[in-house]
């Protein structure tokens, strides 16, 4: 796993890149658990299940929140452009199939490397627009 820190706030971590072929373990929480997006890798065995189960409403711990969103690559490939909090460019990994980023914190866009790449995307919720939920870098 590859964790990209802010140069501003050296302790902050912005952005992390996760590869398929790092996926060796049953289970592997890639995102701490006190961030608004969850997310794990999981290598399982034939035959494993867990007991059936729903979430429920809960309040949300604290009153501000961001977008947090990430990435996973199923076909082609793609340029993540990182930037900093304070929109300078920190770096520009290549996700291929089964890769995924995850975006914490700071800017970021994706350049489209190979024709009829397909991608999931996963980001926090509820979205209320453009207006609402994002400022754009120069």
């Amino acid at each position: 796993m590859y964790k990209i820190y802010s140069k501003i706030v050296p302790d902050k971590l912005l952005h992390i890149i996760h590869r398929f072929e790092e996926i060796i373990e049953p289970r592997n929480n890639i995102i701490d658990s006190d961030e608004f997006l969850q997310l794990a890798s999981m290598k399982l065995p034939k035959g494993y299940t867990f007991k059936p189960h729903h979430h429920f409403y809960k309040e949300n711990p604290t009153s501000k929140v961001i977008p947090q969103e990430s990435w996973v690559v199923l076909r082609g490939s793609v340029k993540c452009v990182f930037y900093d909090i304070d929109n300078k460019l920190l770096e520009e990994p290549i996700l291929k199939a089964g890769d995924c980023s995850v975006t914490l914190e700071g800017g970021h866009t994706y350049v489209i490397l190979e024709d009829d790449t397909i991608v999931y995307e996963y980001k926090t919720g509820p979205y209320e627009g453009i207006e609402k939920d994002k400022i754009f870098i120069d």
